[in-house]
């Protein structure tokens, strides 16, 4: 079949990879190259640097409510339009223009998760499964039916091992997907309305941490961050990003280190770092000071002068 791809992230780059490698991939569209880092240059966007890696044309409109950009993708004559997290909607031209219309890999095991967000949701929400489906796309948010879907389990994983997980497995279901629709086979189930929840889109501090969380939401809101929505806090004075943390009940020392904490506590006992929060104590693990490099929290609390006095706190970011 003839397929046009449309996607941006490293989740969307994946799944580009193993369907180029079994299907005629004849042009991949991705979103503009965006401004990033500190020197403020333009970078090309994962999907669009796999797609120049196989020789693969891209387009880059910045809407495909342009008849131009409509008789372009017609053009193409696609069979299928193949989509994982392009980032932009596509309105009802677009999505007749194709023989077999718009599949979409959407990580949520629909009708749970419609939306933006549906990774870092099912971890805040402590959900024990996560997923993918491929769904027909309509003009609705989500709302088509889906056919394959593929689960896997949550249990303590972060959103980027998660996201990697799911970027695997929605590619394997897209070719099961498009082989029965070659074959004339393939099987759509209508979303349940009464199960439907919505992935909002993470807000700017959504992560950050504060002495008020309970143990659970600390670690779950550092599980559900990335460099885009980080978890954010001051410990002993400093602000820091927190990349890792867990339970100090993960084990027996742990408990045994941070016993007694109260909400704002900073505690440096047996080289390791934790934070009190309402229920217990959180161990941080990996951590990234402003303007720093990610080091260890034991490599950073080591640098903390009076840190084993057992009189440093931590608060939620300021300003």
């Amino acid at each position: 079949m003839r397929v046009v791809f449309m996607g941006t992230p490293e989740f969307s780059a994946s799944i580009l990879a193993e369907l180029a490698s079994q299907h005629d991939v004849v042009a991949v569209y991705t979103r503009p190259d965006a401004v990033r880092g500190r020197g403020k240059q333009l970078v090309a966007s994962p999907v669009k640097a796999e797609a120049e890696r196989r020789g693969i044309p891209v387009r880059c409109p910045r809407t495909l409510r342009d008849a131009d950009e409509q008789a372009a993708l017609a053009a193409l004559e696609p069979d299928v339009v193949c989509v994982a997290a392009y980032g932009m909607l596509l309105p009802a031209e677009v999505l007749a223009i194709p023989r077999f219309g718009c599949l979409n890999v959407h990580a949520s095991l629909l009708p749970r998760w419609r939306g933006a967000a549906p990774v870092e949701r099912a971890i805040l929400a402590g959900d024990e499964e996560a997923g993918v489906c491929i769904m027909r796309m309509e003009e609705g948010l989500d709302t088509g039916d889906y056919c394959v879907c593929r689960s896997i389990d949550v249990a303590d994983k972060n959103a980027a091992l998660l996201t990697d997980q799911l970027a695997d497995l929605g590619a394997h279901a897209l070719l099961t997907a498009l082989s029965q629709l070659e074959a004339g086979c393939i099987r759509w189930t209508a979303q349940e309305e009464t199960r439907v929840t919505y992935a909002h889109k993470i807000e700017k501090g959504e992560l950050d941490l504060f002495p008020d969380d309970d143990v659970w939401l600390a670690c779950a809101k550092v599980r559900a961050s990335s460099d885009a929505h980080p978890a954010h806090a001051v410990v002993a004075d400093k602000p820091v990003t927190v990349l890792s943390a867990r339970p100090a009940v993960a084990d027996e020392q742990s408990a045994k280190l941070s016993a007694g904490m109260v909400p704002g506590q900073v505690r440096f006992a047996g080289k390791r770092l934790f934070i009190g929060c309402t229920d217990g104590a959180v161990e941080l693990l990996d951590i990234k000071p402003n303007g720093k490099q990610a080091m260890a929290a034991k490599a950073f609390a080591a640098g903390i002068q009076g840190i084993k006095d057992d009189t440093k706190i931590w608060e939620g970011p300021r300003g």
